[in-house]
């Protein structure tokens, strides 16, 4: 893996969400050095630099966007062991999912999510307003040093 500091980290198992998720990303030019992992447990490897990603530098990413619904581990169980730890709890998680269910959006803003986004139905409104939040958090967002 190389030493380029991520921007994105990608957390999604279903890789036609991913594939438009990138796609959005990188057709704003805000996805330079984006890294998709597949599941909740591939995503704390990465992060914590364990696992599969041992050795790696632990740079944070400047985001997080991630689903809620994967494998091996859960979205809601990653979002609170990355708030939870001191080395990570400052990341800006998005949370980027199907559920629009209200249980799911308390449960994600009460164990520190940054935002909560329902993947939009059709792909240009997906493209929309994925674009729009790369542009938010890579962009405009001041986020601490």
């Amino acid at each position: 893996m190389e030493n380029t500091a991520v921007e994105i980290l990608l957390v999604e198992d279903n890789s036609n969400d991913a594939e438009m998720t990138i796609r959005a990303l990188r057709k704003s030019h805000i996805a330079n050095n984006l890294v998709h992992v597949e599941d909740g447990a591939e995503a704390l490897d990465f992060i914590f630099g364990t696992g599969a990603f041992a050795g790696r530098s632990v740079i944070n990413p400047k985001l997080i966007l991630l689903d809620l619904k994967m494998p091996k581990i859960s979205g809601t169980e990653v979002l609170k062991r990355i708030k939870s730890d001191e080395r990570t709890n400052m990341i800006p998680i998005v949370i980027l999912t199907s559920s629009a269910e209200d249980p799911d959006i308390q449960k994600c803003y009460n164990l520190g999510a940054n935002s909560y986004i329902v993947k939009p139905v059709g792909f240009d409104n997906f493209v929309k307003t994925v674009s729009d939040l790369g542009f938010y958090w890579m962009v405009l967002n001041q986020a601490p040093k």
